[in-house]
């Protein structure tokens, strides 16, 4: 898979562990998911290991901006059920991607479930090819969309995204462009976000890191509201009853004692 503006011949792959590649191009690092035996779920490793990945991208000062994408056909499929995150560190990871002092574009060929909307509604800018899919699953598990609401709610439409919340249908990536979930959507993904990144490009460092911060006040007055309470939420939640046995039942690949 070529990144954004990279071309085979002249990009540097360089690992930044075993969970997350990277690469860098014209001042765009571009760090992808790299853990396609789980459908890039957010494990406790791999949410520790992207967070250093941007720590490292923020203190680089060749860095104008960050592209976060993903090898396979999941970009992420939620938390991994067997090794779940901290709700703490996904809190801070979602976190991390608002407050960046570089613009994070989200590229998305596959799938993307759960927590891993999360992370695309935590980046300044997402786009995604017309064949990816979108569900908010953590209903049908037995759990709510709790800490990645922290992202979604300030930045997409409340009474849209009610539907998918509480039904964790799918939807196309024109409803995700309608619920404010995504920037664009293209048969061609990077071709669609060619003038992005060269916008990004011609823009100067400091002016981004500002225009971010206005942009991204109110997401941050959410998590400074709610953060904790969402935090607890979720530990209950998934310490529950109805959680265990929506779990096991997604591991079992059958329904829930609950459907009807």
């Amino acid at each position: 898979m070529t990144s954004p503006g990279t071309r085979p011949a002249t990009a540097a792959r360089t690992p930044t562990g075993t969970l997350i590649g990277q690469t860098r191009a014209r001042a765009v690092t571009t760090l992808s998911l790299d853990a396609t035996a789980t459908r890039n779920a957010l494990s406790a490793a791999l949410v520790a290991e992207l967070a250093q990945a941007l720590t490292d991208s923020a203190k680089d000062p060749d860095v104008r901006a960050v592209v976060l994408t993903h090898t396979g056909t999941t970009f992420s499929a939620g938390a991994d059920l067997r090794d779940p995150p901290d709700p703490d560190a996904l809190v801070g990871l979602l976190r991390q991607i608002v407050e960046l002092p570089k613009p994070v574009v989200a590229r998305v060929t596959g799938h993307v479930r759960a927590g891993g909307l999360g992370l695309l509604a935590a980046c300044d800018i997402a786009a995604a090819s017309t064949d990816s899919t979108f569900a908010f699953t953590e209903v049908r598990i037995g759990v709510a969309p709790a800490v990645i609401s922290l992202p979604l709610l300030p930045r997409t439409d409340p009474r849209a995204l009610a539907r998918y919340y509480l039904t964790g249908e799918r939807f196309a990536p024109a409803e995700a462009v309608r619920l404010g979930l995504l920037t664009t959507a293209a048969d061609d993904v990077d071709t669609a976000l060619e003038p992005i990144l060269d916008g990004l490009r011609r823009s100067a460092p400091q002016a981004l890191a500002e225009t971010k911060q206005l942009l991204t006040a109110r997401v941050l007055e959410t998590f400074d509201r709610d953060a904790a309470t969402l935090t607890a939420l979720s530990a209950r939640l998934f310490s529950s009853d109805q959680a265990r046995e929506g779990m096991t039942a997604f591991l079992e690949r059958r329904d829930a004692a609950w459907v009807v």
